[in-house]
């Protein structure tokens, strides 16, 4: 029987199980308030802080948030962990972990290694017990390469994804702001579009004019449409031109399969890509996530927001995505409340991604209606980007008019670039050169001049 009781400041505090430990060593945020899950005080949060502390890996191991015979998620997690390298660490404290990844001396190999033998759930418990700066510091060890079309995540070079959404699916509207970001330099992780109308002929449209665009004007870069799965799987197989394929991921059974999403049909998916897409590859997903999608589908399992976060990212790379992006902030204030909470769990889930072995990008949204702004938003882009996200989106005037909620622009885009010295993809780069809009790593008077494209 494991011992979960610490004693701080005098008081004993008894936990049931490890997984109320790691919901009382979560950092404050609504969503888990709401859950009726988080510590009750300070001095809870940090005697469960403690607690993990000092539990050794193992005892995580041992015992899932989630059982392994009730949730798919968990066993794609526990199947894909190499148990050569998690037998060499299974004797480690979580705090000793920490102290591991924080050394100088600790290589991005030997994370990459690390991280074959790590479950989701060791990887939330020991971002717990980090600082902010511990886990920008520790993100900028990690680099994480893949390919679809162009090469993300090597050093030096920050990509983004134009969505260059539309509330009717206009297409000469979907047109002018996919080449109003070309011209600032977006789009070299993908032209990415959110349909409004998700019926499969409408989806397949998309697929075709940004497809187009991209043969006309030889862009080196790859399209997705952001429907649900089993939409653009069938768009695929109707000879639609599909560069990558999108779905949205939870950690939880009940939460994917609410999401209508499965483990069979992402293996699905992957093999029709591989088998139709125009895509070189071996890269052909594009995941997105976010803390608290459980909490809002009400599927939660009793589990932190972190921790489930954590399995998405274990769930997701089983499938070795292109490209993975955290959109924590899109759900609302009634997930996390304000600024500070957004971009903790931008930092969080940056770290966890990366940790997990993923190209992980970063989305520092908000709501309207959510206590922050666009001061907020600016800290945790520079603070992620200074972590080393492979990607951010490109929003028009960062206002995305279908979706209403707030993001980054393609102006904020080139701004990330140019403050901390990133390029954009290799094979991109060469095509922004010819068009005029790039020299040297830097913008031309041309960008944001649709005329090059007359």
């Amino acid at each position: 029987m494991l011992k979960l009781s610490v004693t701080l400041s005098g008081n004993t505090y008894q936990f049931t199980s490890i997984k109320e430990v790691l919901a009382k060593a979560s950092e404050e945020k609504s969503g888990d308030k709401m859950a009726g899950i988080q510590a009750e005080s300070s001095l809870e949060r940090m005697a469960a802080k403690l607690m993990l502390s000092e539990l050794q890996l193992k005892d995580i191991y041992e015992n899932p948030v989630i059982p392994y015979e009730t949730d798919e998620v968990t066993r794609v997690i526990y199947d894909d962990i190499n148990q050569f390298v998690y037998k060499e660490i299974s004797g480690w404290t979580v705090g000793e972990l920490r102290n591991y990844i924080l050394s100088h001396k600790t290589t991005a190999s030997d994370l990459k290694r690390l991280s074959r033998g790590l479950t989701s759930e060791m990887i939330s418990a020991v971002t717990k017990l980090m600082s902010s700066m511990d886990l920008v510091y520790a993100s900028q060890k990690m680099r994480h390469q893949a390919h679809c079309n162009t090469t993300i995540g090597e050093p030096g070079r920050l990509a983004f994804r134009i969505q260059a959404n539309h509330p009717i699916d206009d297409p000469d509207g979907i047109i002018a702001s996919v080449k109003e970001g070309l011209s600032y330099g977006s789009g070299d992780a993908v032209i990415g579009i959110n349909p409004n109308n998700e019926d499969l002929e409408s989806v397949k449209k998309i697929f075709h004019i940004t497809y187009d665009l991209m043969q006309k004007w030889e862009i080196p870069t790859q399209n997705s449409v952001l429907a649900h799965v089993t939409t653009q799987m069938k768009a695929l197989q109707s000879g639609a031109p599909v560069g990558l394929l999108f779905q949205s991921l939870a950690g939880t059974q009940r939460a994917n399969e609410d999401f209508g999403v499965s483990k069979e049909i992402l293996d699905e998916g992957y093999a029709l890509m591989k088998e139709l897409s125009y895509s070189a590859g071996p890269n052909f997903y594009y995941f997105e996530t976010g803390q608290g999608s459980e909490v809002s589908l009400q599927a939660h399992e009793g589990v932190d927001m972190q921790t489930l976060e954590a399995r998405t990212y274990g769930y997701a790379r089983h499938w070795s995505p292109f490209m993975v992006n955290n959109v924590s902030g899109f759900i609302g204030p009634e997930i996390l409340f304000n600024g500070k909470q957004i971009i903790r769990a931008d930092l969080e889930d940056l770290f966890m991604g990366k940790l997990h072995g993923l190209p992980m990008g970063i989305a520092p949204t908000y709501t309207n209606h959510t206590v922050a702004d666009q001061n907020d938003q600016e800290i945790g882009g520079m603070l992620t980007a200074l972590g080393g996200a492979n990607f951010y989106m490109g929003v028009p005037g960062g206002d995305d008019v279908m979706l209403s909620y707030q993001d980054t622009s393609y102006h904020d885009d080139a701004t990330l670039r140019e403050m901390f010295g990133y390029r954009p993809l290799a094979e991109f780069e060469k095509w922004l050169e010819r068009m005029g809009v790039m020299e040297d790593g830097k913008l031309t008077k041309w960008a944001g001049d649709l005329s090059i494209f007359d």
